[in-house]
């Protein structure tokens, strides 16, 4: 095996993956849209006209006004993973790169990888169960034991990738100048 692979941590490698599973999961959703666009729309109409009495009080217009934001969420639910989940990578990489592999490191590339791909599934989560609750906000509300920690855990794993690479780089000395 390649030295420089076999000597990434577990931790890391581990972020990688999520990372590159984040990408995935982007593409996927848009093939599928690709694929299937009538029919996701479709069943998020049917999810909020199972709801229309209850959930919006026969008003067709308010469960149309959902069902579009819900459509609106999974887009950015495909979105998030392909821009987060790049992010996250490439970040990793220049860790890996630039600087020390100490536990700073290998906990940030743990958090960023999972912070992207719980971030994004927060989105097609909020989306689908939408319709069905009534309201964005609703879905959005029931969901932040997900999008809390998904986005703090992004935050956190980007800022102890920058502390790291910063320290490496500028503050700690080097043998080879």
């Amino acid at each position: 095996m390649n030295t420089i692979v076999s000597d990434i941590p577990k931790t890391m490698a581990m972020g990688i993956s999520l990372a590159l599973m984040t990408i995935l999961f982007g593409f996927v959703l848009g093939l599928s849209f690709g694929a299937k666009e009538s029919s996701i729309k479709a069943h998020l109409d049917d999810s909020g006209t199972s709801a229309l009495q209850t959930a919006y009080h026969g008003d067709v217009s308010a469960k149309d006004k959902v069902v579009n934001k819900s459509w609106s969420y999974l887009k950015r639910a495909h979105l998030h993973g392909g821009a987060i989940g790049s992010s996250a990578l490439v970040s990793i990489m220049a860790l890996i790169l630039f600087g020390r592999l100490g536990m700073v490191a290998k906990l940030s590339a743990l958090a960023f990888g999972s912070g992207s791909l719980i971030y994004s599934l927060f989105w097609l989560f909020a989306g689908l169960t939408a319709p069905g609750l009534g309201s964005t906000g609703a879905a959005k509300e029931s969901l932040a034991f997900m999008a809390i920690p998904g986005a703090g855990l992004c935050v956190l794993g980007l800022s102890g990738i920058i502390f790291s690479v910063v320290k490496a780089s500028f503050f700690e000395s080097t043998t080879d100048s």
